[in-house]
């Protein structure tokens, strides 16, 4: 049986306001947003001024859809600081991720952002049920990429131990498991099945002590859920941030489990648009999730596109806390399959292969054309018994393609692997290997 986080007897003050207060409160931090960056982002001043939109005209939230969006590619056309609000020598810290074709894009820091990060980080782990006092195992890369340093900033800030062991070198991972025996690990889902499947190999038999897990940085399912809470013995909660916007600690969810994550509405104002039009949709639609930054200082953004596909709920939670929630992310616009004029994300089929007992969560997605259509072999790792014979192997593979159609109205291939054969994941699982010509 997983063990359960702590329930809080009420949400913290600020994470239950009333909506009326809480849109209050975004509607004068959005102003004051606004007038910093046209007075100091010469980005924006452009991009208002070609909108014939005043900076001082804004008086209502219902307002913020005549504002031109952000985009990633002007992260890139600005890099390295053309989108700072503040002088140079005040940023204290960067970061940075790697996008299309190797470019990077940059998130600069006050030592004020700094510091809401690691409040920020702590409003998460407390929603997923850490306290002081826990140990916690973080197995997020600490570098340029935010996921490492913006959790281990969120533990200290909540009182916890921290154990800094970044991520990859798994036997070094579950050793500190069974030594330390932290309550609380920080990882991508995709590499914590990569640190069960090594503790199952392991053979020591020492109990692990894991009550809770905060997995995020790449899509996952409720399948993938179950498995990392059977094997690891806790209860996994999803996490969600992206670097363009300060690094993880956008939203989280909480121990109810129902509904999606917390936005943490007085640092952003999410909104969620249709991706070919623009159109801001109504709550329960789902779209392109866009974020506006209410708080950051260095490096503060209006309505960028996170290309984040998911829908957005304004409705009061169970647990009291009143800002909105976002769905579990099903994948990213530009991650979309496109099969033979069929759209599949990568998440809906690892839902259906996640529903086989035959089959281990290890699995690529392989993009050919071989002639002049476009094919999807689904490369995944079974157990050894299920490859015993042509046969066996056949049968299984006729189900999962039979179910993966059924599920995704699209023809695969299904190759079967021994368990192994893939590459094991250190951090962000890479699925999709496209090897279609380039057009």
């Amino acid at each position: 049986m997983n063990a359960q986080p702590a329930r809080t007897s009420e949400a913290p003050k600020l994470e239950s306001l009333p909506r009326e207060q809480l849109r209050s409160l975004q509607l004068a931090k959005l102003q004051n947003v606004l007038k910093r960056v046209a007075a100091s982002v010469p980005f924006y001043r452009r991009k208002f001024e070609a909108a014939a939109i005043r900076a001082d005209e804004i008086r209502s939230l219902e307002q913020l859809r005549q504002l031109p969006f952000t985009t990633k590619a002007d992260l890139w056309e600005n890099y390295p600081f053309g989108l700072l609000a503040t002088p140079s020598e005040e940023v204290s810290r960067v970061h940075a991720s790697s996008g299309t074709k190797g470019k990077l894009t940059l998130a600069a820091y006050t030592r004020k952002d700094v510091t809401q990060w690691g409040e920020l980080m702590a409003r998460c782990l407390s929603a997923a049920g850490a306290r002081a006092g826990m140990r916690v195992l973080n197995a997020y890369g600490y570098g340029l990429f935010t996921g490492g340093l913006g959790f281990h900033y969120g533990a200290e800030h909540l009182g916890a131990t921290v154990i800094p062991i970044s991520g990859g070198n798994t036997a070094r991972q579950v050793q500190l498991l069974e030594d330390l025996q932290p309550e609380v690990l920080c990882c991508t889902p995709s590499f914590a099945l990569t640190i069960a499947e090594a503790c199952e190999q392991s053979g020591s038999g020492k109990p692990l002590n894991l009550k809770i897990g905060l997995f995020g940085a790449e899509p996952w399912t409720e399948s993938m859920r179950a498995q990392i809470e059977k094997r690891l013995g806790l209860s996994a909660f999803d996490t969600y941030g992206l670097s363009e916007v300060g690094g993880p600690g956008v939203a989280q969810e909480c121990a109810e489990k129902t509904g999606g994550l917390h936005v943490w509405e007085d640092f952003f104002l999410p909104e969620v648009i249709d991706p070919r039009t623009g159109d801001p949709l109504p709550p329960g639609e789902e779209g392109e999730l866009v974020l506006t930054t209410l708080e950051r200082e260095a490096m503060p953004l209006v309505r960028y596109r996170t290309g984040d596909i998911t829908t957005l709920d304004a409705q009061t939670c169970a647990c009291g806390r009143t800002h909105a929630r976002i769905r579990r992310i099903r994948g990213r616009r530009d991650d979309m399959l496109i099969i033979r004029g069929v759209n599949v994300y990568p998440s809906e089929i690892e839902s259906v292969l996640l529903k086989f007992e035959e089959v281990l969560p290890f699995y690529e997605l392989h993009l050919d054309r071989p002639r002049t259509l476009d094919q999807l072999t689904v490369r995944v790792e079974c157990a050894g018994r299920h490859l015993d014979g042509q046969a066996a192997g056949s049968e299984l593979a006729g189900r999962l393609q039979s179910a993966i159609a059924s599920r995704c109205a699209v023809r695969v291939e299904i190759e079967l692997l021994a368990t192994g054969t893939l590459t094991r994941s250190i951090g962000k699982a890479l699925r999709i290997v496209d090897k279609r010509p380039r057009e």
